[in-house]
């Protein structure tokens, strides 16, 4: 279900909003390497088309493409989880992207919106990067409360 982004001033085209499926893999593949460019991580793409063909026939994994005029200008991802604290699912915010070209026009805000209706009324959650202050501005704009933590990771050989 297309979700109808109010027109910019100055562009004489809406923003829709649509659940990926499976054959859009290609389009989420360009994507996904669209913003590991912007973040200089190019490198840590291993994942393949064939891969997320797979991964988004998952149910608990949600993804979101913003077009304009049929052509992709962002995205936001996310995966179904549960607090055992709270003992509560939440979602997962996976990544948040919009395109050089369209930042600035509104679209990250309604990607937002989009995965808030989805969450029906769960808690969202993300990381972002310390540095990313781009992000940090934009997130506190929205309402969201960032919360200072270090992500561990690790990897045993």
């Amino acid at each position: 279900m297309p979700t109808p982004l109010e027109p910019v001033p100055g562009r004489t085209t809406v923003i829709t909003i649509r659940r990926a499926a499976p054959d859009d893999a290609a389009t989420v593949h360009a994507l996904i390497h669209g913003l590991a460019g912007h973040q200089d991580q190019a490198w840590a793409v291993t994942v393949s088309v064939d891969d997320l063909r797979r991964l988004l026939a998952h149910p608990e994994v949600g993804y979101l493409i913003a077009e304009r005029n049929g052509q992709a200008v962002g995205y936001v991802s996310w995966l179904q989880r549960v607090s055992f604290w709270s003992g509560q699912d939440y979602l997962h915010l996976d990544d948040l992207y919009v395109t050089g070209a369209e930042r600035g026009n509104g679209v990250g805000e309604q990607l937002m919106r989009a995965i808030a209706e989805a969450a029906d009324g769960k808690v969202i959650r993300w990381e972002v990067a310390e540095a990313n202050v781009h992000a940090h501005r934009f997130y506190t704009r929205i309402g969201a409360t960032l919360v200072p933590k270090k992500i561990g990771r690790w990897q045993p050989k």
